[in-house]
């Protein structure tokens, strides 16, 4: 079995994927490692949404989607950005198909909270032998976090929940936030590794601060016993041998996770 890289591209990065970031999924599959990239599409909603005058708000982070503003947000994630970076990597001799979390029930899931945040969802399940079948004939998936509860409605899924879950469900040995910074910058260097732990007193200090808090709390979301490091990266940069330089967030020794939520199916 291949070993699986998971790697998340938000959606503010991705008109700016350069050639070299395809050269990197080409150089990770010389390397005998399977990507498997999820990604967002926020700016290009909120563009959307506010173009057609449909109203949405932010509660805890999170976008509230009625069923009018989930049309725009599948029709955006799916046939929009899902669309445009398969074709990126086709064009680039990368073998790509793209899917939508609902495609084979990929994704499954249940609603957080339908009161307060509409069509938003959390995962439950991730149909990680599709997900096998699809990489194993040298196919890159591209997934959009579109996800299916049991009665067959859509739900909204945030991209870096649905990226951590994916990457336990398939056992990845890599989960990647690829973004458009390095990494988290200490005294003008790139820090190459940082625990759980040692985030707040890095945000406190003020080494992690702006756009990069929200990225380094999304990679501490993804950790629990079965995924025990994220990395985040920049998308455009010179890859190495041994995969993608950036900052790797390890999980604190000895601490659990409950993810019994998200099963493999």
């Amino acid at each position: 079995m291949q070993e699986i890289a998971v790697i998340k591209c938000g959606g503010s990065i991705v008109d700016d994927l350069s050639d070299q970031f395809f050269h990197n999924i080409k150089t990770l599959q010389q390397n005998g490692v399977q990507p498997v990239i999820v990604h967002g599409g926020g700016p290009a909603i909120q563009k959307m949404l506010d173009t057609l005058e449909i109203d949405f708000s932010f509660i805890d982070g999170l976008r509230t989607t009625s069923e009018a503003a989930m049309d725009i947000v599948e029709m955006v994630l799916s046939g929009q950005i899902n669309n445009l970076i398969t074709r990126k990597l086709n064009q680039a001799g990368i073998q790509a198909a793209g899917f939508s979390g609902s495609d084979a029930h990929l994704i499954q899931c249940k609603p957080i909270d339908f009161a307060t945040y509409g069509y938003v969802g959390e995962v439950t399940a991730v149909n990680a032998r599709f997900l096998e079948k699809i990489s194993s004939r040298g196919t890159v998936p591209v997934i959009a976090p579109i996800a299916l509860s049991q009665d067959g409605e859509r739900y909204n899924v945030n991209a870096d929940t649905a990226a951590g879950a994916i990457a336990q469900a398939a056992g990845a040995g890599e989960l990647v936030f690829v973004t458009d910074v390095p990494g988290i910058i200490e005294n003008g260097a790139l820090r190459q590794s940082t625990s759980e732990s040692e985030i707040e007193a890095l945000i406190s200090e003020g080494v992690i601060d702006g756009g990069m808090i929200p990225k380094v709390k999304a990679a501490l979301s993804c950790l629990s016993d079965s995924l025990q490091h994220v990395m985040i990266a920049d998308a455009n940069q010179v890859m190495g041998q041994d995969g993608f330089t950036g900052t790797r967030i390890t999980k604190n020794e000895g601490a659990t996770t409950d993810d019994s939520t998200v099963s493999n199916i």
